[in-house]
């Protein structure tokens, strides 16, 4: 599969107000390019804009991914919260099934109720056909050791996780990516490239960091641009470029 991701920090130029028509042309771009996933959520505020920008591509062409979040202090009914989420993500994607539907950013503490509470109702509207893949995500910024993704495992109860993994920070390697190959289970990468990878100011500053934490070493790479050994012939044709090709090619991450 291809993917673009229809959130991050410019959800398809909205964060950036760009017209609307824009951002489906985007999308249509990428479609006729050959991506053929689409990721999205309710909180990125994208789909509809990818609702409208499949209407005139044949369904079973694109794989459709969105999310949702439900925290703690949920309303007393999370069924009805639950199915009404769904409902209403339907209809701003204009499809009558999601092909995977994650519970969007669970810390550790939260992970209880997603199991117990939001798990089973989703896992009714899978037999309803609504739903053919259930995921969830991690909250990385906050759960960097992957402590909920951990207990989801072993848990073995979902179809596709959704791990923080990049040129800087490999811990899913071992604590996330080889456990969901053994039990096949999707797996999918958020923060591949973000400001970090993408901007070289914030690049330095992040390596700065690291070396003064003894994280790497002080004469490992250029300072001013510590990940331009990347880039060169036969290589990657930016650290962007090199960044994404480094989670293609993880084992177990699609």
């Amino acid at each position: 599969m291809a993917g673009l991701g229809c959130g991050g920090p410019s959800r398809l130029g909205q964060r950036d107000n760009k017209p609307e028509k824009e951002s489906i042309a985007l999308v249509r771009l990428a479609l006729d390019l050959g991506v053929n996933f689409l990721d999205t959520a309710e909180v990125y505020g994208t789909e509809e804009i990818v609702g409208k920008a499949i209407a005139t591509v044949s369904r079973d062409k694109v794989f459709i991914s969105t999310k949702k979040k439900f925290p703690l202090d949920d309303p007393g009914d999370p069924a009805g919260e639950v199915r009404k989420s769904l409902e209403q993500s339907l209809r701003r994607l204009q499809t009558d099934y999601i092909d995977v539907y994650h519970v969007h950013g669970v810390e550790p503490p939260e992970y209880e109720y997603a199991s117990t509470k939001v798990l089973p109702v989703l896992l009714k509207l899978k037999q309803e056909g609504k739903i053919r893949f259930i995921g969830i995500t991690e909250a990385f910024v906050e759960d960097t050791t992957h402590q909920m993704l951990r207990q989801a495992l072993r848990d073995d109860a979902w179809d596709v996780v959704m791990a923080g993994f990049n040129l800087l920070n490999q811990s899913a390697r071992d604590s996330v990516l080889r456990s969901a190959v053994k039990q096949d289970v999707g797996t999918l990468v958020m923060f591949a490239v973000r400001r970090a990878l993408s901007q070289p100011r914030r690049l330095r500053e992040l390596w700065a960091e690291l070396t003064k934490k003894g994280l790497v070493e002080r004469d490992a790479c250029n300072p001013e641009a510590p990940l331009d050994f990347l880039i060169g012939d036969g290589k990657a044709s930016s650290v962007v470029d090199g960044a994404y090709r480094f989670c293609r090619h993880e084992p177990g991450v699609h």
